[in-house]
């Protein structure tokens, strides 16, 4: 029998051509993938004119020190929920650790705490996620149009959003140009 392999702490790419348009040059930090389903966080767009203030601003909390930083186009489900990934270097109510590699927070606790500076020491912010049901995420993986490569925090935490996927397949050993947006059959 054939072990399953999950992706929690890894990265999903779209590959050129994805045929879902929601998810062109799309790079989704995995959170959650098991037999019950996967959850993903995308990070490869920014919602524009939305800034880390604004969101900060609808809650009623005063920024502080907090940068302006970008909100990711997390992903189609639940577009208003908010994510933040972050280092592990802070938890609070309902954080989730993904593989050792960052964690996952969507309670008001972290927004509060990272205005107030005694957040994580490095996170990004998302709206939406996108959401697999059991064996979905299986049967798209086994067709083209995604591809894995490991979580890297640098990717996560220090790379604009704009240059994660073209960084992501770099960093795999590809360079996405040479990738064509269909398959032969022969």
């Amino acid at each position: 029998m054939e072990k399953a392999v999950y992706l929690s702490g890894q990265f999903l790419l779209a590959m050129p051509g994805m045929s879902d348009p929601r998810f062109a040059r799309a790079v989704i930090a995995m959170c959650s993938h098991d037999s019950t389903g996967a959850v993903g966080i995308g990070l490869g767009a920014t919602i524009d004119g939305l800034g880390f203030h604004d969101l900060l601003e609808q809650f009623g909390i005063a920024p502080g020190d907090a940068p302006n930083a970008p909100v990711h186009f997390g992903g189609p489900v639940e577009p208003r929920r908010g994510f933040v990934i972050h280092s592990l270097d802070w938890a609070g109510q309902g954080t989730i650790d993904v593989a050792g590699r960052w964690a996952l927070s969507s309670t008001i606790d972290v927004l509060r705490a990272i205005a107030e500076g005694k957040g994580p020491s490095r996170w990004v912010v998302a709206l939406g996620y996108a959401g697999w049901d059991a064996g979905q995420l299986e049967g798209e993986l086994s067709r083209p149009g995604w591809f894995n490569v490991l979580g890297d925090t640098d990717l996560l935490f220090d790379t604009d959003a704009d240059d994660r996927w073209t960084h992501a397949f770099a960093a795999a050993g590809v360079d996405p140009r040479l990738l064509v947006a269909q398959t032969g059959t022969a």
